[in-house]
């Protein structure tokens, strides 16, 4: 009995490991054919090269998108606002054809969105920052505040009330999970552990063409406001700030919205008690207001 036990078990797990793979392999052709469709751009900066989505008319928003993200994340995030305004969504670095010449810091993201702002002859725009890319949002606005007419933060990284003695040296998921075939075996957690649907690991595919990216945010970025505390004067920013977050958010918890909401001084913050961290069912209450504010600033 034992060891009939023991061969179940491992042909249950062998199944899985091949019927995962086939629709690992299908998706991942479908996720390469969706990337092919849209009308992306690229230019050779200071910085590398960047590629990014420019659409739309109207006032200027600028998507800065998260982990795992990409041109695609950028505009897929934002996209209910084409027809309204003209979007701006780049692959941030090591993400979808953007490439990493430097060190890759927040910082740098910024003054890489500053070049190629210049280079599209665009003034002012709206900053929108999902997720990890909260951080290099913030950064642009503290670093180039004549150049943003409002930041928002949507289920955003958020900064911290104090200089941690500690802090965790990378955040993002470990390296070894950084394939389409890993984070295929795992995708069934995701909704235990990060309130996503299973069907988020299509979204994050090509893993491959992300993973410098993750891995560079992991590093850098979602350390970057408390390594370096000192450099993130939020009391200083006094770009009108909208932060939109779920109660129920598990990957960029509300409770550091609630922590910190005090440091920013001119804040409208939004909430909404469930939608986790991708704001599920609540897109037309989002849209309106982004409207109410992108109209008043604008």
């Amino acid at each position: 009995m034992k060891m009939k036990t023991i061969l179940v078990t491992f042909l249950i797990i062998a199944i899985y490991l091949l019927v995962q793979g086939v629709r690992c392999h299908l998706d991942l052709l479908k996720a390469k054919e969706k990337l092919n469709s849209y009308n992306k751009r690229e230019l050779d900066l200071s910085y590398g090269r960047i590629t990014y989505i420019d659409v739309g008319q109207g006032e200027t928003v600028l998507s800065v998108h998260g982990l795992f993200g990409g041109y695609d994340q950028a505009y897929e995030n934002i996209k209910s606002r084409f027809g309204k305004n003209r979007i701006i969504a780049p692959s941030r670095f090591g993400y979808l054809g953007s490439t990493i010449k430097k060190a890759g810091t927040p910082r740098e993201q910024a003054e890489a969105f500053n070049e190629l702002l210049d280079s599209l002859e665009i003034d002012k725009v709206f900053v929108f920052g999902n997720s990890a890319g909260g951080t290099p949002a913030i950064r642009f606005a503290l670093d180039h505040p004549e150049r943003v007419k409002g930041l928002i933060l949507y289920c955003s990284a958020m900064p911290v009330n104090d200089k941690p003695d500690k802090y965790l040296e990378y955040q993002a998921p470990p390296k070894p999970f950084l394939s389409d075939y890993a984070m295929y075996l795992i995708s069934p957690l995701m909704p235990v552990i990060m309130g996503m649907p299973i069907s988020t690991v299509k979204d994050v595919m090509p893993v491959a063409e992300r993973k410098a990216g993750v891995i560079l945010d992991g590093e850098m970025t979602n350390p970057d406001m408390e390594r370096k505390f000192d450099e993130y004067p939020i009391e200083k920013l006094r770009v009108p700030t909208l932060i939109v977050h779920s109660e129920d958010d598990n990957v960029a918890a509300f409770k550091k919205v609630e922590d910190v909401k005090h440091r920013f001084p001119n804040l409208t913050l939004v909430t909404f008690p469930d939608g986790g961290h991708m704001m599920r069912g609540h897109s037309e209450e989002i849209d309106k207001v982004l409207d109410n504010f992108i109209n008043k600033l604008q």
